[in-house]
């Protein structure tokens, strides 16, 4: 799952492949948990900052679900990111 996140977010920020660090890393996987949660209302992309990262608001609260529940509301939305995207 996080592999998947991390090449998520590397697409959303739209600069190619590259050498990340830890945390860009971190930031990149927050990156594509936001854009995948974008379809359903739950963020907004307010732009990019000067070095070409996105920003997110959140706009209503994540249902509360337990550690599995979580993971396969996330998958459900990381599927229909990659339908949105025409990838499937």
């Amino acid at each position: 799952m996080n592999g998947i996140l991390l090449l998520i977010g590397v697409q959303e920020l739209g600069q190619g492949p590259q050498e990340f660090s830890k945390e860009q890393k971190q930031d990149l996987m927050h990156i594509a948990v936001c854009s995948v949660l974008m379809q359903s209302g739950y963020y907004c992309c307010d732009g990019n900052d000067e070095e070409g990262w996105p920003h997110y608001t959140q706009l209503k609260a994540l249902p509360a679900f337990d550690l599995f529940e979580q993971e396969n509301f996330l998958k459900d939305h990381i599927l229909l990111y990659f339908q949105s995207q025409e990838f499937i």
